[in-house]
């Protein structure tokens, strides 16, 4: 199975001092190197919200640093999906604007023999990292 990581799991796994970062970090290691993936989508919003939160303190060149180290890192590299979805992919439980990003994902991942992996227990058909 290959797990296409929201940004929340995706900064989660990558930034130590996360609150989940325990969690996912336990979740990976029980998998025993878990086919992880990224996109477009989930990598720019690990960028923007580690450079832009106060509470990380990153400059847009560290936070981009760090998501190329975890990439590559040896025991759970993230693989890439590239998106060439548009609007019209939208699933039809999406209706408010918070559910957009998700919505997007969640076919994204689909379509690519995926599931979406996330901490958020309300996205329709995805994959919830376990406490």
């Amino acid at each position: 199975m290959i797990y296409l990581l929201d940004v929340n799991t995706l900064v989660a796994l990558g930034f130590i001092n996360h609150e989940f970062h325990d969690r996912l970090a336990a979740w990976v290691q029980s998998q025993n190197s878990p086919n992880l993936a990224s996109c477009s989508i989930t990598e720019l919003g690990f960028v923007r919200v580690l450079a832009q939160a106060p509470a990380y303190g990153f400059t847009v060149t560290q936070a981009r640093t760090l998501l190329l180290r975890l990439k590559e890192a040896r025991t759970s590299p993230l693989k890439f999906i590239p998106d060439e979805h548009d609007v019209s992919y939208l699933p039809a439980w999406v209706r408010a604007p918070k559910q957009i990003t998700d919505g997007h994902l969640s076919k994204l991942a689909t379509a690519n023999a995926a599931v979406l992996a996330t901490l958020d227990e309300s996205i329709p058909g995805s994959y919830l990292i376990p406490r």
